[in-house]
């Protein structure tokens, strides 16, 4: 029989001793397991829920794209030719999708709305529901010159509308037939400012709202033959691009139904997944006080150990077995609660966006939460097991605790150190923007490291202050810097947390501030969208007459796709991050003969007002830098299905939040010579009423019904209502890292009962009231939360001006209200929960622990 090895029966015995330390429960690591189980469950949770949204769109996707492929087009319809190849793949659906305004039969009231007009093979896939449920013709149909529409209940609510109820789009009337339940399709149309009004492709072209530049987006979505592969989809689009290169049309597949939505849920979950290890890191400086107090109350088994003959090793094995068994109790417990979460999520998320949660078992996302917990427990309980192995008998058996030891033996400080390294490695390597994910970690650890100076500040102010004559002031002030004081646990725990709370507080703040105060003062009144050429002057005189201290500024318009940079196709390109948008979908696109009064060029010049030579193009400086585009390089966009190229003249400085006028691109008036197209306007009048703007719109839509008019502080207000739910949801999201802190706080306190007993023990002996004590405590702790406060809003402060102003390039101001909130709720929370312990600590009497000193 082979004799075990000297380790494993070292393991082996150090496990049986462990299981016995185990005997007594889990007292003293309630906060430890809440700590991992709670950092655990937000990671594996928000993952599994990320992945079975995922699911949701994969699973559905023919239904949520409307077929297996999704042909768009805009501006015009198809060639012949391509409705031929279109047909040749299978069944077709045609659909329609343009803004408009749609008014009451008797012009008193109205709305803009999102039209999208269907035919009769809608939709190929899913079903369409209203209420109640008609067939097609009874639905969409003409009935003595009366088309048919559905609407959801908002467009109702706006106008005041019931069933039945007839509204004029264009110059056709429809009839309000049913109300909008459920569109199958309409994740793939992309968000919509305003509500859905679905017509019939015939009762749109009655309307006379498509005129030649009308802004109008077609789509193609075709059902192909079953059992039709993805490798068949990828042919597909190949042969669409080899045989129309000018067709400019944009193409999805049922694999990539909805590419904004899942790039939004990919961002999102990663953003959740960071603040959920912010949370699982801040539970790690709980995982070190609870080992720590766990360790300080095994002081005298610790010792007998030593006593007998036991090495520091087998010490260390002993309360790492049993740390770890206890940590894997917490992993199990948020494990649970995160494979619980798609399920919970699938019924919460059916009125938020309009994919079906796969409820399921994620063992992905699970192992990476697992994995996580385990790595932030032994990067933060290796250091005080160390500490506890080095510590000798003789020290132990006269009550002398782990404090003030400095750091563990080497190997065990490199492991914790590895260990930590590890955890940001796996951090930035599962995140989706490995860029984003490194300055995180980045932070994370430069905010350690800072709130560690601080709290070390903190004390060092403490030791160094004058003395006072209070003796319950006095008392406090010593507390904060004596030798295993909280000073350093409370300063790290809940300055991380406040610190992120502060900086989202001060960029939401500053955004709304934005949004509702000063770019509503830049912004203008209303843009005017599709006016038609013939239209110009007629309307020009409409709105001088309506609005005659009024500013108008009008360009022409139409809407391109970049095709190439320097002859290589965008999709080969390699493009930043940054500057992508720019190359996503349709463009709005402009030109002029002379430089625009609100452009200032960083680089280049323009061209002569009667230039005829090759097509020039004048480029945002800040987004063609991002593209990597310098003077002479040339860009190919796709107008009405032919492509235009075009040679970079110049740069230009693009004001994005005066809300005015601005385009990306802006070429010489030879490069679209011919090319029906509309105008867009915009009106500003600072000194105009809400009467007066119902008037000019009311007068605008009756004059002209085919121009969509958008009122500035209408689309302001949902911008603002959509910034401030996506706030809410990020600041509950961070509530997790808060969370966490507050129980970290709340160990700490509970880590350092022993030493307060002590304390409270022998003032009170000498002669210290109840009320002395509990004043102590109270500045004490109210000290050290307004130190962790005044950090918490000096960095996030900072952070938020660095978004805000450097990256968002908005104007950035602090809020005295953020402040005030911070410094109450530090306060509250470490007062609180302090003097919450503290109470109990009192209670006790003197005799028992003056008899072990």
């Amino acid at each position: 029989m082979v004799e075990k090895t000297p380790w494993l029966r070292t393991l082996k015995l150090a496990f049986r001793f462990s299981l016995r330390e185990m005997r007594g429960g889990l007292s003293g690591f309630m906060i430890f397991l809440a700590c991992i189980a709670l950092g655990v469950a937000a990671i594996g949770g928000v993952n599994s829920v990320a992945q079975a949204i995922t699911a949701g769109v994969a699973d559905q996707g023919q239904t949520l794209l409307g077929g297996d492929l999704r042909f768009q087009i805009n501006q015009r319809d198809t060639t012949p030719a391509e409705s031929a190849f279109l047909d040749g793949l299978g069944a077709v659906s045609h659909s329609a999708n343009m803004r408009s305004m749609a008014r009451l039969e008797d012009g008193s009231d109205q709305a803009l709305v999102e039209a999208k007009a269907v035919d009769d093979a809608y939709p190929l896939y899913g079903a369409l529901e209203t209420e109640p449920q008609l067939g097609r013709q009874d639905l969409f149909g003409e009935k003595s010159g009366i088309f048919g529409a559905a609407a959801p209940d908002l467009l109702f609510d706006r106008l005041n509308v019931k069933i039945g109820d007839r509204l004029k789009l264009g110059s056709a009337t429809f009839e309000l037939r049913a109300r909008l339940v459920s569109e199958p399709d309409a994740v793939s149309d992309g968000f919509g400012f305003a509500p859905r009004l679905m017509v019939s492709t015939a009762g749109l072209a009655a309307s006379g709202l498509i005129q030649p530049g009308s802004l109008v987006e077609n789509a193609y979505k075709v059902r192909l033959p079953a059992g039709a592969s993805e490798a068949d989809l990828k042919s597909i689009q190949k042969r669409a691009a080899s045989d129309f290169p000018e067709a400019g049309w944009s193409i999805r597949t049922r694999s990539n139904a909805a590419p904004a939505l899942s790039s939004n849920i990919e961002r999102f979950s990663q953003f959740l997944t960071l603040v959920g290890l912010t949370a699982l890191v801040v539970g790690g400086v709980g995982v070190a006080n609870a080992v720590r107090a766990y360790l300080d109350g095994k002081r005298g088994v610790i010792a007998t150990f030593k006593s007998l003959g036991a090495s520091g090793g087998f010490v260390f094995t002993v309360y790492l077995v049993q740390i770890l068994m206890i940590a894997g109790l917490g992993i199990v417990l948020g494990l649970i609660l995160g494979a619980a979460m798609p399920f919970a999520a699938s019924a919460a998320l059916k009125s938020v966006i309009p994919v079906p949660a796969e409820g399921g078992f994620y063992p992905g996302a699970l192992a990476m939460a697992a994995l996580f917990g385990l790595l932030v427990t032994l990067a933060f309980a290796l250091l005080p097991l160390g500490r506890a192995r080095d510590v000798p008998a003789t020290a132990l058996f006269r009550e002398m605790g782990f404090e003030g030891r400095g750091f563990p033996r080497l190997p065990y400080l490199a492991a914790a150190v590895g260990i930590a390294l590890a955890l940001a490695a796996l951090a930035i390597l599962f995140s989706g923007d490995q860029r984003i994910a490194s300055i995180f970690v980045g932070a994370t650890i430069f905010a350690f490291l800072v709130l560690r100076l601080v709290g070390a500040l903190v004390q060092w102010v403490a030791r160094k202050s004058p003395r006072v004559r209070s003796v319950a002031l006095r008392l406090a002030i010593g507390n904060i810097h004596r030798p295993g004081a909280l000073t350093p646990s409370v300063v790290l725990s809940l300055g991380l947390g406040l610190t992120l709370l502060v900086t989202l507080a001060l960029i939401d703040g500053n955004l709304r501030q934005q949004i509702s105060g000063s770019l509503l003062e830049r912004a203008p009144n209303f843009f005017f969208v599709d006016i038609q050429n013939g239209d110009v002057d007629a309307f020009s005189a409409l709105v001088g007459k309506e609005a005659p201290k009024g500013t108008l500024v009008k360009v022409p318009m139409l809407r391109g796709r970049v095709m190439a940079l320097n002859g290589v196709d965008v999709d080969k390109a390699n493009v930043p991050a940054e500057g992508a948008w720019v190359l996503r979908g349709d463009r709005g696109l402009t030109y002029d003969a002379k430089q625009p009064a609100n452009a200032t060029l960083t680089e280049g010049s323009w061209w002569p007002d009667s230039y005829t030579g090759e097509p020039l193009v004048s480029f945002s400086n800040d987004e063609g830098k991002a593209l990597g585009l310098k003077l002479g390089d040339t860009v190919t966009v796709n107008v009405l299905g032919r492509n235009v190229t075009a040679r970079i003249a110049n740069f230009r400085e693009v004001q994005w939040e005066t809300m005015g006028i601005n385009f990306v691109m802006v070429f010489s008036p030879n490069a679209f010579a011919g090319a029906p197209h509309g105008w867009l306007a915009t009106l500003t009048e600072k000194d105009a009423s809400v009467a007066d703007d119902a008037r000019l719109l009311n007068a605008i839509t009756r004059a002209f019904p085919a121009v969509t008019t958008v009122r500035v502080k209408d689309a302001l207000d949902i911008v603002n209502r959509l910034v401030g739910q996506l706030g809410t949801a990020i600041r509950a999201a961070a509530g997790v890292a808060l969370i966490a802190s507050v129980l970290v706080l709340a160990g700490a306190l509970a880590a350092g009962n022993r030493a307060r007993i002590h304390d409270a023990v022998v003032l009170k002996t000498l002669g210290a009231t109840r009320r002395t004590l509990i004043t102590a405590f109270s500045l004490e702790y109210m000290l050290i939360g307004l130190a962790t406060a005044v950090f918490a809003l000096a960095a996030g402060g900072i952070a938020a001006w660095y978004i805000v102003a450097r990256i968002m390039t908005l104007p950035s101001h602090f809020m005295p209200e953020v402040a005030v909130a911070t410094l109450v709720f530090a306060l509250a929370i470490t007062v609180g929960i302090g003097l919450a312990g503290t109470w109990r600590v009192l209670g006790h009497k003197a005799a028992p622990v003056l008899r072990d000193l």
